[in-house]
């Protein structure tokens, strides 16, 4: 996966003519920390995970990203996404670099306390590693504001004071922001939103399909159930149900809660149970990925109908799936702006808990819709402006930033008196 997130780099460099210096540094991550943890278990045994840390570029400020606990989870998959949220934080002009961490583990196999070991021994090992001014960690994938709040009492118990701004995501009563719960969806919510004249999208006459029905998947379908969209299909890692009549997100959350699956759920019309595979197939306006990397390859783009897609999840479209799509015209906005209102309010967060003083909801609010909005038009902008695609114009744009702080500390070319 890094091999292939530094072709987009690559060819953005080229398009911009950037110094050869900025690509020199971009391409491998700035240091990345393994470690094993070891956690007793509810019946006495122990049990090793293992976990990584990775710092990818901090040029325009301390490394930030989440955490995420999933049996998949690996050192290229964690690079990776540590190199996108370097172009994420610079895509929304935030004074972060990208990091990321994880855990190789299935958290539906932990009890809630083999759980809270598994976080505080995640913080102990990599307790060097991070910090508010270094590192800032937040939750990610089967990562949670329960997760973070043992994590930031493990921080704060090692370091001796309370160190609040060392993690976002947290708990409200633990120094968390009003915003944070449905940021990510929100963010994509306002990119789109935004783009609805561009696009000639009616959202009382749009279908919306959402593939992932998390935290971020759920807000997202409750934000364009409400102005209007017809959500016709929705899935989680169990499987997905269809109905052209559209369902509320609301009752299939209650099923979920009381089922452990959307499946089943009962829409307006004539509901049928479908496979992850089928919802991103389905004939709908707008498409939302908001669960795993690579769901859309060369395998089955030639079958996605949609002609929008909304990339909440990260990675979820493989490189050449994207080439694809894009020559037959699909706009896709990509992932590094459309779920960027995740990390806009955990700045947000940071910044309060540093300050000691919190804004309220709408302040909050505001300030994630005229960032999501300021950077969106800009690389639409950029989008007609150089003729390429979305995901294109958003490394480009996110690059002349990221430039800008590398060369500022002298390239090649000042050396040599150019």
């Amino acid at each position: 996966m890094l091999a292939k997130a530094r072709e987009s780099l690559r060819t953005a460099c080229d398009q911009l003519n950037i110094h050869p210096d900025v690509f020199e540094e971009l391409k491998w991550p700035r240091e990345t920390l393994s470690a094993t943890l070891l956690i007793r278990m509810d019946d006495g045994s122990r049990r090793a995970f293992k976990a990584w840390r990775c710092r990818y570029n901090d040029r325009r400020g301390p490394t930030k990203g989440g955490i995420r606990f999933h049996p998949n989870v690996s050192l290229d998959e964690i690079e990776t996404l540590a190199f996108w949220m370097t172009f994420k934080c610079a895509v929304a002009n935030l004074p972060f670099g990208g990091g990321k961490g994880g855990v190789c583990v299935n958290t539906k196999e932990l009890s809630q306390t083999e759980l809270e070991r598994l976080s505080r021994a995640y913080i102990e090992a990599f307790a060097p590693f991070v910090g508010p001014d270094r590192d800032i960690l937040a939750p990610d994938m089967y990562t949670n504001g329960i997760v973070i709040a043992w994590m930031a009492d493990e921080y704060s118990s090692i370091t001796g004071q309370a160190s609040p701004s060392a993690l976002t995501g947290k708990p409200l009563a633990f120094g968390g922001t009003v915003g944070r719960v449905d940021a990510t969806a929100r963010g994509g919510y306002h990119a789109l939103r935004h783009l609805e004249n561009s696009l000639e999208i009616d959202p009382d006459k749009s279908t919306v399909a959402i593939q992932g029905f998390g935290n971020v998947g759920y807000h997202c379908a409750k934000l364009l159930h409400a102005d209007g969209y017809t959500i016709v299909g929705i899935s989680d890692s169990s499987g997905g149900i269809y109905d052209e009549k559209g369902f509320d997100p609301l009752a299939v959350m209650q099923h979920k809660h009381e089922t452990g699956s959307v499946q089943g759920a009962k829409g307006h019309g004539k509901t049928r149970n479908i496979t992850n595979a089928d919802l991103l197939e389905l004939d709908c306006d707008v498409l939302v990925p908001a669960a795993l990397e690579r769901q859309i390859t060369l395998e089955n783009c030639d079958r996605v109908k949609a002609r929008v897609i909304l990339e909440l999840a990260n990675g979820p479209i493989a490189p050449a799936a994207d080439r694809k799509l894009t020559e037959d015209g699909r706009i896709i906005i990509p992932d590094i702006l459309a779920n960027a209102g995740g990390v806009t309010v955990s700045h947000l967060e940071w910044v309060q808990n540093r300050s000691g003083y919190y804004w309220d909801a709408s302040e909050v609010a505001d300030h994630l819709k005229k960032t999501m909005e300021r950077e969106t038009q800009a690389i639409w902008a950029l989008h007609n402006e150089m003729k390429l695609s979305m995901r294109e114009a958003a490394y480009i744009h996110g690059l002349r930033r990221i430039a800008e702080s590398v060369e500022a500390r002298g390239t090649q070319a000042y050396f040599d008196g150019d």
